[in-house]
């Protein structure tokens, strides 16, 4: 278990809600998904469909959110999206709703090779165009908000790390970036959470996008995140040309990826892979030249 109170999940509980809500996918073959996400537990229901669970109660209200605006941003985007199919109620002792989505192939950045360049910029045009998005009525993204609100955080879990990354290089690069003007222009959409594990490739180019459980309107700082934990130097710029990221806006970026640190500790005996792209995000920003 990765949280407190997290609610564990299997194949049987799975098909038991099917029987009771969705007979009619009840007896479709259905398995478990390995995966670094921290908050669904997702299962393959036939060949076309996904079935995700949240496991924590934060999460939940991430379901209802996609429902409503995964529709809506899809037609905006250069890359798939999650398809909503259909939402699930609590039911044979899960105490959360649940969602049925339309199963996306590809494969996750890091397990693959990248054309680096192309793939950077199919990235940098998926910021840019979700930023086109009308966001009147949207909530304020997980991390669209203020830099500051993360300062104590920031702090926090870089003291905790601090046997495993240079502490005082982080807070003197944290510092950096909390220097930078605030977003000053109206609320624009951001997915908020661009990193290996929410992003899917095929042949080389971006393939879709997944998990807007961090998605909503404000800074579009950042997106700027993808630089560094999905990215190299030598295909940086390029994504940022295509994204459009002024230097203020790429510099709170770079802050936005140093709040990564937090899952050097916080995963680092449950969930390796997190635990590791903390500690990408952190390398990658304090050797970055344009810092």
């Amino acid at each position: 278990m990765m949280h407190e109170n997290e609610v564990q999940t299997d194949v049987a509980l799975v098909r038991r809600l099917l029987t009771l809500q969705f007979p009619r996918w009840a007896d479709l073959p259905l398995r478990a998904v390995h995966s670094a996400g921290t908050n669904n537990a997702i299962y393959r229901l036939g060949d076309d469909m996904a079935v995700r669970l949240p496991r924590i109660e934060d999460a939940v209200e991430q379901v209802e959110f996609e429902q409503r605006w995964l529709p809506r941003l899809a037609p905006l985007l250069p890359a798939a999206v999650p398809e909503p199919i259909a939402l699930g109620r609590p039911g044979e002792g899960y105490p959360f709703s649940w969602a049925v989505s339309r199963w996306i192939d590809g494969v996750h950045p890091a397990d693959a090779g990248r054309d680096g360049h192309r793939f950077a910029k199919d990235l940098g045009e998926f910021v840019a165009a979700i930023r086109t998005a009308d966001a009147a009525g949207a909530r304020q993204g997980y991390r669209s908000g203020s830099l500051r609100t993360r300062d104590a955080y920031v702090r926090e879990w870089t003291a905790k790390a601090a046997d495993v990354i240079d502490a005082r290089a982080v807070l003197t690069a944290w510092e950096h970036a909390l220097d930078q003007p605030e977003w000053d222009g109206p609320p624009v959409w951001t997915h908020g959470d661009l990193i290996p594990g929410n992003v899917l490739v095929d042949g080389g180019g971006l393939r879709a996008v997944i998990d807007f459980g961090a998605a909503g309107a404000g800074d579009p700082a950042c997106d700027a995140i993808a630089a560094w934990t999905l990215l190299t130097a030598e295909t940086r710029q390029t994504f940022r040309e295509a994204a459009g990221f002024d230097d203020a806006t790429w510099a709170r970026g770079q802050g936005w990826a140093l709040t990564f640190v937090g899952g050097i500790t916080y995963y680092r005996h449950t969930n390796p892979a997190m635990a590791e792209l903390g500690r990408r995000a952190i390398t990658e920003v304090l050797a970055d030249p344009a810092r």
